[in-house]
């Protein structure tokens, strides 16, 4: 959406009161398991719920908090509602893992471990119902003190996934180099016309399994792209075909029904 400069000057004046006010949310975007079709995790989304101007995407209020310096902010508020949503869901007796974005800022400090660490007190969270997704194209290598918060947030018990693998350029290298046990493969690779370059699925694929990591495949719009990634022998999806994202309540309501998937497909 394009905005007036005064509507954009409002939003820089509201965004660093906005996660004390309860105005930054989360959608959850359900993974499955792709050998019993079951719900077994879920990527929280963020939101901006503004009192004026509605729903505000993360693509235009995440690169403001980051100018802003906000960005420790904006990412406790999801961190905490992640850890919410999946300690009541443990409460009901799903064992449904949390996935949470963490940017290149969140992870220049040691801050971050202290509030995961904090957190996984507080709410009595088990870590292993906890995933943090970063993003492949993130220049890790560049900034050591985030590949060494990373190492710290892992050896807490948390997952660390490396989310969008093969969207940006070849980093094989930065991935061997993390301490991930989650590859999660780029739209743009399950989407692929099966053709000549078709192949690059399947060594994705490949590259994850020779190095023990479990494999999400992103972006399953279609019938066919599911039945591929489960040739594959991908882990789990997440994708339209699948669910789009969806509030809290309504994904509370798809647990109690078992709403798992068309293994029939």
């Amino acid at each position: 959406m394009v905005r007036s400069g005064e509507h954009y000057a409002q939003l820089e004046r509201d965004l660093p009161g906005a996660a004390g006010r309860g105005e930054i949310v989360a959608l959850f975007q359900p993974q499955y398991s792709l050998a019993t079709g079951a719900i077994v995790a879920a990527e929280a989304l963020s939101r901006w719920i503004h009192p004026h101007f509605g729903v505000i995407s993360p693509s235009e209020f995440i690169p403001m908090a980051e100018r802003l310096g906000l960005a420790d902010r904006i990412g406790d508020a999801m961190l905490r509602i992640g850890c919410d949503a999946a300690r009541d869901w443990q409460k009901r007796g799903h064992e449904i893992e949390v996935a949470v974005n963490v940017s290149i800022l969140q992870l220049r400090s040691r801050k971050i471990v202290d509030t995961v660490a904090r957190l996984l007190k507080d709410l009595s969270l088990s870590p292993r119902l906890l995933t943090l997704e970063v993003t492949e194209s993130t220049p890790l290598a560049n900034v050591p003190e985030a590949a060494d918060t990373l190492r710290d947030l892992s050896e807490l018990g948390v997952n660390i996934s490396v989310d969008d693998f093969g969207a940006a350029y070849s980093s094989r290298e930065q991935v061997i180099a993390l301490p991930a046990t989650e590859l999660k493969i780029d739209q743009a690779l399950v989407q692929e016309p099966v053709g000549d370059d078709s192949e690059e699925l399947a060594r994705a694929v490949e590259f994850g399994k020779a190095r023990g990591m479990r494999l999400v495949a992103e972006g399953i719009e279609t019938v066919e792209q599911l039945e591929r990634v489960r040739a594959l022998d991908c882990d789990r999806g997440q994708g339209f075909l699948l669910s789009r994202p969806t509030t809290k309540a309504d994904l509370d309501v798809m647990l109690v029904s078992d709403g798992r998937i068309d293994q029939d497909h």
